[in-house]
């Protein structure tokens, strides 16, 4: 009986370190993340805390990446200012966290031409991707490999800015 209890309490504690090591979700306690800038030309994300650069990705963007998304299904990524403004840690791709378009001048943009804005912008991981994660393939989000995803989304907090150049 002494030697089952054993064995029991083994596969427990083997099998708790084994799930820690796999999670998604990590910490950050570095220096806040004050600002995201997004260079789509140069398909380069960047975190900063104030004017120091913590962090630099590649990214992937939309299909039809060049100029401002205008509408919806346009495979575009948008292109300003923008914050983020929601988090879902049961993304189809991985994890994701939210940008704010469209605002409220896409929406009326949109809305003169008789058109959708679309929405549902984020930066998300590749995991979910059907095909080979090259290149632009996203609706108009901004992709990273998972591992990095992870980092993004504990490190960057809903409220803070996005500034995406073209």
């Amino acid at each position: 009986m002494r030697v089952l209890k054993l064995v029991a309490a083994l596969f427990v504690v083997l099998g708790l370190a084994a799930c820690g090591g796999d999670s998604k979700f990590r910490t950050y306690n570095g220096p806040a993340v004050t600002k995201v800038v997004v260079h789509k030309a140069d398909r380069e994300m960047q975190l900063f805390h104030n004017e120091k650069v913590l962090k630099t990705y590649k990214i992937s963007l939309g299909f039809a990446p060049v100029g401002h998304k205008q509408i919806e299904g346009d495979g575009k990524t948008p292109e300003g200012l923008y914050y983020i403004d929601r988090r879902n840690p049961r993304s189809r791709f991985h994890l994701s966290i939210g940008i704010s378009y469209p605002n409220k001048a896409d929406i009326a943009y949109a809305k003169s031409i008789g058109k959708q804005p679309g929405g549902e912008i984020f930066i998300h991981g590749k995991t979910g991707y059907k095909g080979d994660n090259k290149g632009d393939w996203t609706w108009g989000c901004i992709a990273v490999p998972d591992r990095q995803m992870e980092d993004i989304y504990a490190m960057v907090r809903d409220g803070t800015p996005i500034y995406i150049n073209p």
